[in-house]
């Protein structure tokens, strides 16, 4: 198994993410450039958080429109795991790879703590084998899930809302919806930093067991 990890311009969470599953998984990993257009070599992809191009247009448009979303889209098409997390689960919604939408949080202030999450469906590798919940740092101001009533209810029916926050809803998400999954369940997007939480150093490896699930999902 080896995973890309896309570096956009403004992104600072591709080294987290790098390290994580290098060091705390056990999984190869590689950079891949936001302008190439192969990701031949590689099984799985790890969209990471980070500014990307500054969130100047809307959070994750404009990296939503790079060359590696088409490679990235033709994975997720054909099965194989990709993960989006924080600005990476944005650039899923704006791609159309994922449904809805992040908007600014509720109350309009940037929110970093950590927050405890919900596993709410079974139905995916990336979620079949996590415990009730998880503690997993946030750290964003545009991470408000929204969708149509219709989508809502899909996601709900179909087993695709991956977690919820318990409590306390930290930016207003519709259904404290923190992750979704795609029809398949080989894509997962989720507003939580899984990757900040992989390392017993930061007090925190809750993120380990959604990580490693690079190697449970099937093609």
């Amino acid at each position: 198994m080896k995973v890309a990890v896309i570096r956009f311009p403004g992104s600072n969470c591709d080294q987290d993410a790098l390290w994580s599953l290098r060091n705390s998984v056990g999984i190869e990993a590689e950079y891949v450039w936001h302008e190439s257009d192969s990701l031949v070599g590689y099984e799985g992809v790890f969209l990471p958080g980070g500014f990307s191009y500054g969130d100047y247009l809307r959070c994750g448009a404009m990296a939503a429109q790079a060359p590696i979303l088409s490679e990235v889209r033709r994975f997720a098409d054909e099965g194989r795991p990709v993960i989006g997390a924080c600005n990476g689960f944005q650039v899923l919604c704006e791609s159309g790879i994922l449904p809805g939408a992040l908007l600014r949080n509720e109350k309009e202030k940037f929110v970093c703590k950590t927050v405890r999450l919900r596993t709410i469906s079974r139905a995916s590798a990336w979620t079949r084998d996590l415990p009730e919940t998880l503690d997993i740092p946030i750290a964003h101001g545009e991470g408000r899930y929204i969708a149509e009533a219709a989508t809502i209810q899909a996601l709900e029916d179909s087993g695709r809302v991956a977690f919820r926050y318990e409590g306390d809803n930290p930016n207003g998400s519709l259904d404290s919806i923190a992750g979704i999954l795609n029809r398949k369940g080989n894509v997962l997007g989720m507003m939580p930093h899984p990757e900040r939480a992989a390392n017993p150093v930061l007090g925190k490896t809750d993120g380990i067991a959604i990580l490693r699930a690079f190697e449970l999902v099937v093609a």
